[in-house]
């Protein structure tokens, strides 16, 4: 990936897209740290950069580092300066990866060869003045060919400054006019950026000329051609508002999602492609229950039951596993009707070739109880679901009303042993704008993790819930909530965070 100037401003809309997303990341050195902030806070950053022609990290190990970590990992960023396809070695590290049997993919930069002279307000081409234009490595001036390109209008050089002294007595030699333009453009396009301008033999007679590395030097008549140009005085992440990503209210946000530790994150992904940067928190550990005899029994017992309710995608999958478990499939359930809570749940249902008899409008609990399409007094129904910690609303309204409920451990959920040490500095720097929670227990667990700083850390962070239970445990342990979906579903709490900012 090219970084093009090093800063995030110069950077391509697929290449910022890529560092949101990236889990290892190989840099240069002449990037600036604000690149490295757009990757996630669990990303691992590894400096491999050359300066002033002494390698930190000789090629051959970047090369087994790229493949090391290919193996790895899924998502592994080579960012280099400008464009990697110029002076990049790029084509040693693609040898080494694709020999690796790994796949890779290019993503072009903005190449300072022709950005630092334009941004200084040179135009490298101009009819009459400079209609060809050589792109060269100031590495070895011994092995160009001097005669032919003294013969080009206008040159440019990149990682010269050190040879700057040899290359300009080298075209004096060939031919070329001591009054010809000469700019050195350094850290052009971030803050520290210095231009000097001058003629080749002006550069010779300054005396103790000081060092201007890394710079892009431009030899030509168009050196002498500067146009006044204006600066662009706006912040990055408003001047980026041409991608449908970049429009969202969440470009720019550092999301903190609290979620199950084994379950792939949809809702991470959502958020990625509305623009945020997403920094995932595991705060439960979905286990088995601590015996399986009860669901065990109710299983080999389904002709007795009238209903199967299901509350949760855990509750699906467990079930679905225990009956494959005993060498049964989907075609056990066959003489049950379904009653699911959820979208997800019913999506789950379905990847088993089921379709549920009844799904309420609301995405809660509560709302089968009062929503359900036949009286239930006289019924029996089969109620798999967490081990520890559920609500008994749902039990309590349907015995209220006649019915029998068996309630049996299907699976458990606990809070894991350790916080992520690079999500909690996260917190801890003020790195987080908001927080998401999905459940009462990833509230709980959140503060059992942190400890009793959790509500100082979230101070400054804008608190957003699935729902009516979650936002009162937030307000129970957190001391409030500032956003909750109005539909109790990941999509619907993505919709709640785009109208909170």
């Amino acid at each position: 990936m090219g970084a093009g100037l090093g800063t995030p401003a110069s950077l391509t809309i697929q290449a910022w897209t890529c560092l949101q997303q990236a889990q290892v990341v190989l840099y240069d050195a002449l990037l600036s740290p604000s690149l490295l902030e757009l990757t996630p806070c669990d990303c691992l950053r590894v400096a491999v950069g050359k300066r002033a022609g002494a390698e930190a990290v000789p090629q051959a190990e970047i090369n087994c580092l790229l493949v090391e970590y290919g193996q790895q990992y899924q998502r592994v960023v080579r960012l280099k300066s400008g464009d990697p396809g110029l002076f990049g070695r790029l084509h040693q590290e693609l040898e080494a990866v694709l020999a690796a049997g790994l796949e890779a993919v290019v993503i072009p930069g903005v190449s300072s060869a022709l950005a630092a002279p334009l941004l200084a307000g040179l135009c490298v081409t101009a009819k009459d003045m400079s209609q060809s234009v050589a792109i060269l490595s100031g590495h070895a001036p011994e092995s160009l060919s001097w005669s032919a390109i003294a013969q080009m209008e206008t040159l440019i050089f990149l990682m010269a400054t050190r040879s700057l002294q040899q290359i300009v007595e080298e075209l004096l030699r060939q031919g070329r006019s001591p009054t010809e333009g000469l700019a050195i453009l350094q850290w052009v396009g971030q803050p520290q950026q210095r231009f000097w301008f001058g003629t080749l033999e002006s550069y010779l007679k300054t005396p103790d000329f000081p060092d201007m590395a890394p710079a892009v030097i431009v030899i030509g008549a168009i050196a002498q051609k500067r146009y006044p140009l204006a600066s662009l005085d706006l912040a990055f992440p408003e001047f980026l508002r041409i991608s449908p990503a970049s429009m969202s209210p969440l470009h720019g946000k550092t999301i903190l999602v609290t979620r199950a530790a084994t379950q792939a994150s949809d809702f991470t992904q959502q958020l990625t492609a509305a623009g945020a940067r997403v920094v995932e928190m595991p705060t439960l550990e979905i286990v088995p229950p601590s015996s399986w005899q009860p669901l065990d029994q109710a299983l080999a017992q389904l002709d007795t039951f009238d209903w199967l309710i299901l509350t949760s995608h855990n509750a699906v999958s467990f079930v679905m596993e225990r009956l494959q478990h005993h060498g049964k499939d989907s075609r056990a359930l066959a003489g049950l009707k379904i009653a699911v809570v959820g979208e997800k749940t019913a999506q789950t249902l379905s990847r088993y070739g089921l379709v549920a008899d009844f799904t309420p409008s609301e995405f809660v609990a509560d709302a089968l109880g009062a929503e359900f399409p036949e009286p239930v007094v006289g019924l029996r129904f089969l109620f798999p679901r967490v081990e520890k910690g559920g609500r008994p609303v749902l039990v309590e309204t349907f015995t209220a009303a006649g019915a029998e409920v068996v309630e049996v451990p299907a699976y458990d959920s606990r809070c894991p042993q350790t916080v992520d040490a690079q999500v909690l500095a996260a917190l801890q720097a003020g790195q987080v704008d908001i927080v998401t929670f999905t459940s009462s227990k990833t509230v709980k667990h959140f503060c059992q993790l942190v400890g009793s700083q959790a509500a100082e850390l979230l101070q400054k962070v804008q608190i957003a819930s699935i729902g009516p239970q979650t936002s009162q445990t937030c307000r129970e342990l957190l001391g409030r909530v500032d956003a909750e979906a109005t539909e109790h579903t990941l999509e619907g709490l993505l919709q709640a965070l785009l109208r909170m900012t």
